[in-house]
């Protein structure tokens, strides 16, 4: 990712991926899928750098390669 954003994070990322989890209590996998791809574009458009979300596409694809 570019030099800026290696420096950003967030600061209760625990707290974050609580919340996270509990969002999609109740919710059928479909549902699920879809308030992912829903909170996925609302985070792009509060990021609003086209070469950061791509760079960030490149990081989570290289991830799941990595995985097997």
């Amino acid at each position: 990712m570019t030099e800026s954003s290696k420096t950003k994070g967030l600061d209760r990322p625990d707290d974050f991926y609580a919340e996270l989890l509990a969002a999609h209590e109740g919710l059928s996998k479909e549902e699920s899928d879809a308030f992912n791809a829903r909170l996925i574009l609302v985070l792009a458009n509060e990021i609003g750098d086209h070469k950061r979300l791509v760079e960030a596409l490149a990081i989570v694809r290289l991830n799941d390669e990595m995985k097997g």
